[in-house]
């Protein structure tokens, strides 16, 4: 769990441990104890919930000046979308578990993902588990994050991102919305995006190796991606995460009511009545159901709620719409099928 780590780094944890096993015993010590006696030195034994706790508190130097997410998401909590979480497993776990093996088979993982579909179908939510599942640092960037009017500075960044992911190695780095730093070059007039995409390219082509580093990129717009973008050895892996249908659906309500007290709540019910929502509306659906059940407890003065009832989800679809309309849905077919080559869904 130490991935990133540099030696300094490794002292201060075992420092820290330390000064956890010393704070345990000092409440014990008598203020007239100015020799510790031999029978507290046998009892200052630093264990592993101190060099735990430890961990909690000193993170890698590498990472401090990037935005960095220990994901707590696994795959268990992102309902569905099996044939997509595979996908991942092959290109982004794999190689990180099974190194030797891609070795044997003469394999070159794959460096660069692309995940692109309609919004509120699980996009970030994907790329955190293949994270946590992976024991990999995550590196967050929003797209509109990294653009500066200054000249340089955009590409700095793109530079210290990449390069603190090569010392925390293994890490992914994942572009939310890259379509907004990564578009067509030659449509932007501050030429702010074609120096971000110049200097992507670079980090993706260069001599400096990306060894054990993924980069992730999510978008609504893949249309909008310069194309030099999309090629081999650069966002090869093009994975389109779609709506989700009747089966998914089910397995997304599964996973936002596990925690709920559910009351003479029909599932499949639910599942019919929500043709068309996405993952995000779901999840919306069932927090609005929750928060009508609680309502009614506040107003009737009571300390817990009887339960979620089916009547709550009725009051709650009746506010939740879904957020991609039969127009934007029969767009996606299309850009699905435009881009089917190099997506797994073909």
């Amino acid at each position: 769990i130490t991935h990133g780590y540099s030696g300094a780094d490794l002292a201060a944890l075992c420092r820290e441990a330390g000064m956890n096993a010393l704070r345990r015993i000092v409440p014990d010590l008598k203020k007239s104890d100015e020799i510790l006696s031999k029978e507290v030195i046998e009892n200052l034994k630093i264990t592993d919930e101190d060099f735990y706790s430890a961990y909690k508190r000193v993170e890698p130097s590498a990472m401090r000046e990037v935005l960095i997410e220990v994901p707590k998401v696994k795959w268990e909590d992102v309902g569905g979308l099996e044939e997509v979480k595979q996908e991942l497993r092959e290109t982004v776990e794999w190689p990180l578990k099974y190194p030797e093996l891609f070795e044997d088979a003469g394999v070159e993982p794959t460096r660069g993902i692309l995940l692109y579909g309609p919004p509120g179908c699980g996009k970030t939510l994907l790329a955190k588990a293949v994270a946590n599942e992976s024991n990999a640092n995550f590196i967050s960037v929003k797209g509109p994050e990294l653009l500066s009017k200054w000249v340089g500075e955009s590409e700095r960044g793109v530079r210290k991102i990449f390069s603190r992911a090569r010392q925390a190695a293994p890490s992914i780095i994942f572009f939310d919305e890259i379509d907004s730093i990564a578009g067509i070059r030659g449509t932007d007039t501050s030429q702010v995006t074609e120096r971000v995409v110049a200097q992507i390219l670079s980090e993706l082509d260069g001599i400096s190796s990306l060894k054990d580093v993924t980069v992730i990129g999510a978008t609504n717009r893949p249309d909008l991606i310069d194309k030099a973008l999309l090629r081999p050895g650069r966002f090869e892996k093009m994975i389109y995460v779609p709506m989700p249908d009747r089966n998914m659906r089910k397995e997304i309500f599964k996973v936002h009511t596990k925690k709920m007290k559910l009351k003479d709540v029909d599932i499949n019910d639910l599942v019919e009545k929500t043709s068309g929502y996405s993952g995000a509306d779901i999840a919306a659906l069932c927090r609005e159901a929750g928060m009508n059940a609680l309502r009614k407890a506040v107003k009737e003065g009571k300390k817990k709620i009887d339960g979620v009832t089916m009547e709550d989800f009725r009051s709650a679809l009746k506010k939740i719409k879904p957020s991609v309309d039969e127009e934007q849905r029969n767009h996606w077919e299309k850009v699905k099928e435009g881009f089917s080559k190099s997506s797994i869904y073909r």
